[in-house]
C-alpha cells in the first residue's frame, strides 16, 4: 500500500524526516518495504537559479536572438544568447547555469553546455515556462515578479517540495491501517499529537429527490448509507487532486470518479457512484441474484454470479458487484448529472469469496476483505459529498439513507497487569499503559490494581483477545525499549539424536542436484478441489480460518499439486524437460491433526535430447524408479518391497512398502489430472515418507571381502501370465537359490503371436556366485533345476528352451 508523504502531513504535524517517519512506522508493525523520493517537478528544478537581465542587444549576427548579459548573484555575470522575443532589461529571469540539466515538457531532459550560437559565446539558458517541466507554454521566458536576490535556487521562488511515497508491506490483519489517515493514527500515538480530520461541518442535506433504499442481507451488508447529488458537471480533476493520486499510483478518470478514489485513501472507507438515471425505478436494492447469473463488469466482462455474490440492484438488474466492481452501465458518465453516492460496510468472508472467485482485485475489495469501520460510512459520505458539490459543481438533493439494523458495538475485552507484565518481558508503568491505550483509541474501563477492561472501537477488527490489547501496548511502547539481559543461555531438554536429518537431507539432495533435478519450494495452502481430484479424502483436508482465498482455504495432504502448478507454469513457458524435487510437509486431520514430512520427485519431457548422433528420448517409470532405488541405496534404505498400483493419481505405478508398512508411491500421473492441470504431457511422479525414511535409514555400513572366486551366469526364458511381475520373479528365485544368487536382471521382454494372448515373456539373466568355492557344473544345474521347478510350481510358468 503506497502513503504519500505530503498528503500524511495534512492529517498530522511530522517534522521528522521522512527515513525517521518510515523507521517509526515499521517499529509499529506497518512495515516499511519501500521509501522513494518523489518529485512534483521532473528534475525538482534542481541547478535553476534566478538571475537579472542587466543587457540586451540585438545579435549582430542573427534578426531573432539577442545577446544578454545575466547577473546570477555573487559577482557573477554570464553572456547568453537568448531567442525569445519577450526578454528585457531589468527582468527577474529563471537561468540554467552551464552544467544544469533541464526537463523539458514532453521531452527528454538534457545538460546546459557552453556554447557558440552564431559567434557569440552563451553561457547558460534563460528558460520559458515549458522548458523546465512547469507547463506547455513556449511564447516566452519566465518573467518572475520577486525580490529574491539573485542566484536564489528558483525552487525556493516556486516552493517546491518533494514528495516521499512510503510503500507499507500490509498485514492481512491490519485493515484499519489502510488509508493515510489509518497511518496517521499510528503516528499519533507513538508521537501524542492529534489528528486533524478534515471537517464537514458545512454539510447540508437538501430533500428533493427520494430514493428507495432496501437492504434484503444484512448479513452480508451490515451498514447501507447513501445520498442523491445532481447539478453535476463530469470534467477533469483539479491539478490537485491529480497530483494526489499520481503520487501513489492512480490514474485520474473523472473529478467525481478522482473524489471517491481521493476519500478511501484518505478515510479507509470505499465508496461508489452510480448514475441515477441508471437507477430504474429509483430502487437501490442491496441482495444475491439466482445462481449463474451474467453480470457484465466495467471491463466489459460477462461474469456468471454465484449465488453468494452481494450484488447491488435497481427495480429491474444488477448495478455492481457489491464492494468489488462496477457495472458496464450504471457507472459515471461523460453525460452524467446526477449521482447517488453509496457508502457501505461489507461482510469481509462475502467480498473475500467473490472477488477470489471472480479473480478481481480491487482498491475497494483490498480494504472490504480485511474489515472497514462500520462508524465511518456517514463521515466519509458527507466528506465526498462536500468535495463533489465544490469541485463539480453538484447540489445534495436529498436526506441521507443509512440503514444500520443492529450497530457494531465496541468489544470490551479485560486484561490483567500481571500478563501484561508476563508477555512484553518487563513491568511498564501503569499509567503509560494506559495512556498508550487511549491514544490508539480504546478507552478505559473498571481500572483497579490488578487489571481493567479494554473497550476496542469498531473500526480495530483485529484486536478481539487479551493478548492483542498487550501486542498494541508493545507495538507503540517499542520492541527496541524492552532490554535484553547481560547474559543469554539456553538449554536442551532431549539428547541430540544419532541421526542427524539435516546431514541426511543435505546427502539426498548432493544426489538429487547431480541427477539433475532441481529443488522447489511450494505454498503449504492449496485449493480445497485438489484433494477431490487426488486419492486423498477431501474429509482430512484442514482448513484455514478467515482465509483470504478460496485458492488457499486448506492445507495440502499432497505435495503433489504444489509440484504439478510448477510443471504446469514452466511448460507453459516451454521448459519441457523437467526434474524437480520437494521436501515438505502435508497436513491432514484424521481424529486429531497429523502432520508429516513428505519427499516428492517428479520428471517429465525428455531425458536426453536430440543430437547428431542420438534421437531424443523421452522420460520413463524406469528413469524415476531407478532415481528411487539409487536414492534408497544411497541413505542406506534397505529390503523394501514393491506393488502394482493403479488409482486416481496413477496410470500405473508402483507402491514402496517395508516390512508391511507404506513408504510412498510413485508412477505416471492420470491423463484426468495432467488435464486439469493445463499439462499437455506425461508426467511421473514419486511421493515418499520423508520422515519414515529418516527413522529406517543407518549410517553403518556393511563391509565384505572382494570374492576369490568367479561368478557364473545362465541365462533362461520363462513365460508367465500377465499380471505377474518381476518381483514376483525376483523374492522366488532369491529363496530357492540357496544364497548363491546374487543378481537377477531382465534382458528382454516379448509380448506377441508366438504366445498366448494373455502371457508375456521374461529373458532373465542369473549371476551366481559361492564366496568359499568355485562352483561346479553339478552344483549349478541343481541350482537352476530348483529355480526353475519353483516358477513352474508357484508361477505356473513354461520354460522355453
Amino acid at each position: 500500500m503506497k502513503v504519500s508523504l505530503s498528503w500524511l502531513k495534512e492529517y498530522i504535524e511530522l517534522p521528522e524526516s521522512p527515513e525517521e517517519i518510515a523507521d517509526t512506522l515499521t517499529a509499529t508493525g506497518l512495515e516499511v518495504e519501500k521509501l522513494e523520493k518523489l518529485e512534483t517537478i521532473p528534475g525538482g528544478l534542481k541547478g535553476l537559479v534566478i538571475g537579472e537581465v542587466l543587457q540586451s542587444e540585438k545579435h549582430p549576427n542573427a534578426d531573432k536572438l539577442k545577446l544578454c548579459k545575466v547577473d546570477l548573484g555573487n559577482g557573477e555575470s554570464v553572456s547568453i544568447v537568448c531567442g525569445a522575443p519577450n526578454v528585457d532589461v531589468g527582468q527577474k529571469v529563471v537561468v540554467a547555469p552551464v552544467g544544469t540539466t533541464i526537463y523539458p515538457s514532453g521531452h527528454e531532459p538534457f545538460k546546459i553546455k557552453k556554447a557558440k550560437i552564431r559567434n557569440e559565446v552563451s553561457e547558460g539558458m534563460i528558460c520559458a515556462e515549458d522548458e523546465i517541466g512547469l507547463g506547455g507554454d513556449h511564447s516566452g521566458i519566465l518573467v518572475l515578479d520577486t525580490k529574491l536576490s539573485n542566484g536564489t535556487p528558483a525552487r525556493e521562488y516556486f516552493n517546491i517540495e518533494d514528495d516521499y511515497v512510503i510503500e507499507i508491506g500490509l498485514t492481512p490483519n491490519r485493515g484499519d491501517a489502510t488509508s493515510h489517515i489509518g497511518v496517521a493514527r499510528d503516528l499519533k500515538a507513538v508521537y501524542s499529537r492529534e489528528i486533524q480530520w478534515p471537517e464537514i461541518t458545512s454539510f447540508s442535506s437538501g430533500p428533493n429527490i427520494d430514493i428507495d433504499v432496501k437492504v434484503e442481507n444484512t448479513e452480508a451488508c451490515p451498514r447501507y448509507s447513501g445520498i442523491v447529488i445532481s447539478g453535476l458537471t463530469i470534467a477533469d480533476s483539479p491539478e490537485w487532486l491529480q497530483s494526489k493520486l499520481h503520487s501513489i499510483g492512480l490514474n485520474p478518470i473523472n473529478n467525481v470518479v478522482d473524489i471517491t478514489n481521493y476519500v478511501l485513501h484518505e478515510t479507509g472507507q470505499p465508496l461508489h457512484a452510480f448514475d441515477l438515471d441508471e437507477i430504474t425505478g429509483n430502487q437501490v436494492i442491496v441482495k444475491t441474484l439466482t445462481e449463474g447469473s451474467v453480470f457484465k463488469t466495467l471491463d466489459e466482462v460477462d461474469r456468471k454470479l454465484l449465488a453468494t455474490d452481494l450484488m447491488i440492484c435497481n427495480e429491474k438488474e444488477g448495478m455492481c458487484i457489491a464492494g468489488v466492481f462496477g457495472g458496464i452501465k450504471s457507472g459515471v458518465k461523460e453525460g452524467t448529472k446526477a449521482i447517488f453516492l453509496e457508502s457501505a460496510c461489507f461482510s469481509p468472508d462475502y467480498i473475500r469469496r467473490t472477488a477470489q472467485h471472480h479473480q478481481l482485485k480491487t482498491d475497494a475489495s483490498f480494504r472490504f476483505e480485511r474489515g472497514t469501520d462500520p462508524e465511518m460510512t456517514i463521515y466519509a459520505l458527507k466528506r465526498a459529498t462536500n468535495l463533489i458539490c465544490d469541485i463539480a459543481g453538484g447540489k445534495v438533493s436529498s436526506e441521507v439513507v443509512d440503514i444500520y439494523p443492529d450497530p457494531v458495538k465496541p468489544q470490551s475485552i479485560s486484561v490483567t497487569y500481571a500478563h501484561v507484565d508476563r508477555l512484553i518481558g518487563i513491568s511498564i508503568e501503569r499509567k503509560q499503559i494506559h495512556k498508550i491505550l487511549q491514544s490508539l483509541d480504546i478507552e478505559i474501563e473498571k481500572a483497579d490494581e490488578d487489571g481493567f477492561h479494554a473497550v476496542v472501537p469498531a473500526y480495530r477488527v483485529d484486536v478481539t483477545r487479551e493478548a492483542d490489547v498487550i501486542e498494541e501496548i508493545l507495538r507503540i511502547y517499542g520492541f527496541n525499549n524492552i532490554p535484553l539481559p547481560e547474559s543469554i543461555g539456553s538449554d536442551y531438554l532431549a539428547e541430540f539424536p544419532e541421526k542427524n536429518p539435516d546431514q541426511l537431507r543435505k546427502t539426498m539432495t548432493d544426489i538429487l542436484t547431480g541427477a539433475g533435478f532441481y529443488e522447489i519450494m511450494t505454498n503449504s495452502l492449496t485449493k480445497p478441489v485438489y484433494a477431490e481430484w487426488d486419492v486423498s479424502d477431501p474429509d482430512e483436508s484442514v482448513e484455514i480460518y478467515n482465509k483470504l482465498s478460496e485458492d488457499l482455504g486448506v492445507m495440502r495432504q499432497s505435495l503433489l499439486f504444489g509440484s504439478l502448478e510448477v510443471a504446469s507454469y514452466n511448460i507453459s513457458h516451454k521448459q519441457r524437460n523437467l526434474k524437480l524435487f520437494e521436501i515438505g510437509k502435508a497436513y491432514r486431520k484424521k481424529g486429531k491433526y497429523r502432520e508429516s514430512g513428505l519427499l516428492s520427485l517428479l520428471i517429465t519431457g525428455e531425458f536426453s535430447t536430440q543430437n547428431w548422433n542420438q534421437p531424443a528420448k523421452p522420460v520413463s517409470f524406469y528413469d524415476l524408479s531407478s532415481v528411487i532405488q539409487n536414492l534408497l541405496g544411497r541413505i542406506t534404505v534397505h529390503g523394501f518391497d514393491t506393488e502394482v498400483i493403479s488409482n486416481d493419481r496413477f496410470s500405473y505405478g508402483l507402491k514402496y512398502s517395508i516390512s508391511g508398512k507404506e513408504i510412498g508411491s510413485a508412477g505416471l500421473i492420470s491423463k484426468s489430472i495432467c488435464n486439469r492441470m493445463d499439462i499437455p504431457q506425461q508426467v511421473f511422479y514419486a511421493e515418499l515418507d520423508w520422515e519414515y525414511l529418516v527413522k529406517k535409514s543407518t549410517s553403518q555400513l556393511t563391509y565384505a571381502e572382494v570374492p576369490k572366486y568367479p561368478e557364473v551366469k545362465r541365462d533362461l526364458s520363462l513365460v508367465l501370465k500377465k499380471e505377474i511381475q518381476f518381483d514376483n520373479v525376483k523374492s522366488i528365485a532369491l529363496k530357492n537359490s540357496n544364497h548363491l544368487l546374487k543378481r537377477i536382471t531382465v534382458f528382454d521382454v516379448y509380448e506377441g503371436d508366438k504366445i498366448g494372448a494373455d502371457e508375456k515373456a521374461y529373458a532373465l539373466s542369473f549371476v551366481l556366485q559361492d564366496p568359499t568355492k568355485t562352483l561346479t557344473d553339478k552344483i549349478i544345474d541343481k541350482t537352476m533345476t530348483k529355480l526353475m521347478g519353483a516358477f513352474e510350481k508357484e508361477l505356473g510358468a513354461h520354460i522355453r528352451k
